[in-house]
């Protein structure tokens, strides 16, 4: 079974198709940022699509994570193709559906355009804000395109060339006088950095629009999860609030939470799963973020030295450039450093979504999981070399069993 999260897709849906005057500035871009593997892509397919689609919008989804080698221009050309080409077929279930629910007429024959669908975006064929303006005033309703991994676009002129036309399109749809419909724009993506660069470089085509955070799962999903695998825990069991605090300590990643009750299947009868838990999300924790902290080692010294500075710093952190911290990072690896050097490993951080850049200077961890995990690792060096580690083992042992998950909700992809 999979977790619903009904009541959030209807309110984002609203807030998009009905907007009140605060939330008229979606119309110029929703961008959502999230870590991987915290539900995204699930909430997307299963809940806001549906919820979208019932207040009578035409969706547009396309999943750039799908195809990454392809050409993002290609994959949403497809896309947009292939919904009109189902809305000129007369008794598709796009069409019977949009009927239901809008007042549309198409007729027997479907939706008519007055350009060649295969010359979609080529040089010579129908630009998008053309198909868009056509597609709204056929269907006299919203449209709302949702690009999954739009950061994907980022990176090629084919990709510039698209985000520009598709804010083109938004202006020539939602300027209009009187118009049927509006055009909507959402992408989400698990690369912050590059999410926020969308969306706060003066260059880029949808600089302005709204960035938000995705909206983690919570408590509802923690009560929904140990109702569901109660028949085999049994005694092992945890409470919620323990629960909770061990699935936000793995980064709200719905896959790892799974592996940790599994764990607690092995544990002997008489154990108490309240105090094992969050030892078992810890290991599972640290394990989930050592891939990305190793990402960091393997840029070498400096790259460690000005990781450290921002996480001891934390959120929002300036001067990352200064002599002040060119002379820290020099200290700290035994020679004299550069600014040209610190902005090269700043720039590969960036682009290995482990920095963001949260405006003009200042820079913070891209995954708040990752900032604690390296903490956490500093200080564990810190006792180490003090002779006070603590022992973060696992119950029983230094590694989990092998065992297969129980029943649970279906997990998310991102």
């Amino acid at each position: 079974m999979t977790f619903r999260r009904t009541a959030l897709a209807k309110q984002m849906a609203a807030q998009l198709l009905r907007p009140s005057f605060l939330d008229t500035s979606l119309r110029s871009g929703l961008f959502l940022s999230g870590q991987r593997r915290v539900g995204k892509t699930t909430f997307l397919a299963t809940d806001l699509i549906p919820a979208l689609e019932a207040l009578g919008a035409i969706v547009v989804y396309v999943d750039l994570w799908s195809q990454p080698q392809a050409n993002p221009a290609d994959l949403v050309h497809e896309a947009i193709r292939k919904t009109l080409q189902d809305l000129q077929m007369p008794g598709s279930g796009l069409l019977k559906r949009l009927k239901q629910v809008t007042s549309v007429d198409a007729g027997v024959a479907g939706f008519k355009f007055g350009f060649k669908l295969a010359e979609l975006g080529q040089d010579d064929g129908a630009t998008l804000a053309r198909a868009f303006s056509e597609l709204i005033d056929q269907a006299r309703t919203d449209v709302v395109l949702i690009i999954d991994e739009v950061q994907h676009a980022l990176g090629s002129t084919d990709g510039d060339h698209l985000l520009h036309a598709l804010k083109a399109a938004r202006d020539a749809v939602n300027t209009r006088p009187g118009t049927p419909g509006h055009f909507l724009f959402v992408g989400t993506g698990s690369h912050r950095a590059r999410v926020q660069e969308l969306t706060l470089k003066g260059n880029q085509a949808f600089n302005g629009a709204v960035t938000n955070e995705f909206p983690v799962l919570g408590r509802d999903f923690i009560d929904y999860v140990l109702e569901q695998v109660r028949p085999q825990l049994g005694t092992m069991l945890p409470s919620a609030d323990v629960t909770e605090a061990a699935f936000r300590s793995m980064g709200s990643r719905p896959e790892e939470l799974m592996k940790a009750l599994n764990i607690l299947r092995s544990l002997p009868p008489d154990a108490r799963p309240d105090e094992h838990l969050p030892t078992i999300a810890q290991s599972l924790g640290a394990a989930a973020a050592d891939v990305e902290l190793q990402k960091v080692e393997a840029m070498g010294p400096l790259a460690e030295a000005v990781f450290s500075r921002i996480c001891s710093i934390g959120g929002d952190v300036k001067g990352v450039f200064t002599g002040e911290a060119l002379k820290a990072y020099a200290a700290q690896i035994g020679r004299e450093v550069t600014a040209q050097e610190v902005q090269g490993i700043v720039g590969a951080m960036t682009t290995a979504n482990l920095l963001m850049r949260v405006r003009h200077g200042h820079y913070g961890v891209t995954d708040p999981f990752v900032e604690k995990a390296w903490q956490a690792k500093q200080q564990t060096e810190q006792m180490l070399r003090a002779g006070t580690a603590p022992n973060a083992a696992l119950p029983g042992g230094d590694t989990a069993p092998a065992l297969a998950p129980p029943s649970s909700p279906s997990a998310a992809r991102r």
